[in-house]
């Protein structure tokens, strides 16, 4: 039967040394993760910081982790070196060496101050606070210390990644705030003159209060990955810095397009001048048709032609007082409008015009359809037939005389075709006509 101590059956020597080759390489990673955590540059720029809210809290437990961590890190290397000590005595351990090693192994070897395992709302190791010291194992410092390391390097990559990524982010954003600003700034942009004056100004405040709250709160802009256990599983939230980037991208468009203003004013302004004033001369010709019109045709609603738009020449003024005084911003959109009523403008007038002129075209119209049937008949031997005479001279004096009345030389034209179509041998198909007169009926 073995021999047995309170911790269990005594070690043989094989064991302890499997055992101690065992904490020996525990020990090496646990130094190399400490001193890699102490020469982090997060942990550095941690403590150099003036922190505020939830970084402040974290990064006050996280110090007590980390002092807590090398407490339990300084016990647990006593404790092997005292073990180390002892398998070194001799080459064969003598049993009270082995009794030894075996308490000192799988035992409670280490003694911690209640107060030190208990920092900053850290738990006891053996989740029993309260108590003025604690006995722990080698392996529940090895858990313990495990433990205290991811929890602080977490916040430590947490906050380090948000510092490596936004407020770098932050200052290009806030270098271009500063040139599309002054560049604002040449073409008459302003807050209070201007909404894209306006935006810059907020863009500004934002991004100037968002640098601070970065800088010293950072874990305030952590998002932790769902479900990730690495260290800093997560990623930096750049909500508020895309919304503004996004609003700053904005106004530069806006910017740009009053440049293009400043660049293409003066031709657009002569363009403009020269629409209005081809508007206000197809209204003029458009006047003087009517007159014509009602002075030719009878029987006849010819539109009433308006004046010249003066309220787009008032507005083409101002444009020109804002040209010369360089108030960029506030000829782009007035520029914008003009433009669009200006096009309507002289589309109203060449629509006018055709209206007014619609009985000339109609008169015109008449007139080559008798012609070209009086060189019709004139072809075939017919044109001294006496009722194509007749009709065809009838229908020439209200066509070439004025006032001109539509509906009946049309009608005048009319009999003129069908008597030709009867001689031609035909009779044409007239729209809202019955049959043909009787070539010696009335009318003839």
């Amino acid at each position: 039967m073995a021999d047995t101590d309170p911790t269990g059956p005594v070690l043989d020597r094989d064991e302890v040394d499997r055992a101690l080759a065992r904490l020996g390489a525990e020990h090496e990673a646990i130094e190399t993760s400490l001193l890699a955590l102490q020469d982090h540059a997060g942990r550095r720029l941690l403590e150099g910081a003036r922190l505020t809210g939830l970084t402040a809290e974290r990064w006050k437990a996280a110090e007590a982790a980390i002092t807590l961590l090398w407490t339990c890190f300084d016990a647990y290397t006593d404790a092997l070196r005292t073990a180390r000590d002892i398998r070194s005595r001799r080459r064969w351990s003598s049993r009270e060496d082995l009794v030894e090693l075996t308490e000192l192994l799988r035992g409670e070897p280490v003694t911690l101050a209640g107060s030190v395992s208990a920092t900053a709302g850290t738990p006891a190791l053996n989740g029993a606070p309260g108590r003025l010291s604690e006995r722990y194992s080698l392996a529940t410092l090895v858990d313990r210390m495990n433990e205290l390391y991811a929890s602080s390097l977490d916040m430590v990559v947490a906050a380090d990644a948000v510092w490596s990524a936004l407020p770098a982010r932050i200052d290009l954003l806030a270098a271009e705030l500063h040139r599309t600003s002054r560049l604002a700034h040449s073409v008459g942009v302003r807050p209070g003159e201007h909404p894209a004056g306006d935006d810059l100004e907020r863009i500004t405040r934002t991004l100037t209060k968002l640098r601070e709250q970065v800088v010293s709160d950072p874990l305030a802009f952590w998002r932790p990955a769902e479900g990730s256990s690495a260290p800093g599983g997560g990623r930096p939230d750049t909500t508020v810095y895309d919304r503004e980037a996004r609003a700053l991208e904005d106004v530069r468009r806006e910017i740009d397009a009053v440049l293009t203003v400043r660049q293409d004013a003066e031709t657009r302004i002569v363009r403009l001048r020269d629409v209005l004033s081809r508007a206000d001369r197809t209204l003029a010709e458009a006047r003087t048709a009517r007159g014509e019109v009602l002075a030719k045709i009878a029987a006849t609603e010819v539109p009433v032609v308006s004046g010249p738009p003066t309220a787009l020449q008032e507005q083409l003024s101002t444009a020109a007082e804002y040209r010369r005084h360089a108030q960029w911003h506030r000829l782009s959109p007035l520029l914008e409008s003009l433009e669009r009523k200006a096009e309507d403008e002289l589309l109203r007038a060449r629509e006018s015009l055709t209206a007014v002129t619609a009985p000339l075209a109609v008169r015109a119209e008449l007139r080559g359809r008798l012609d070209a049937y009086k060189a019709k008949v004139a072809r075939y031997g017919l044109a001294e037939d006496s009722l194509l005479v007749e009709r065809y001279e009838k229908a020439r004096r209200m066509l070439w005389s004025a006032p001109c009345d539509l509906r009946a030389a049309e009608q005048a034209v009319l009999r003129y075709q069908q008597a030709a179509a009867e001689l031609l041998g035909g009779t044409p198909r007239v729209p809202g006509q019955g049959g043909p007169e009787d070539r010696r009926g009335p009318g003839a």
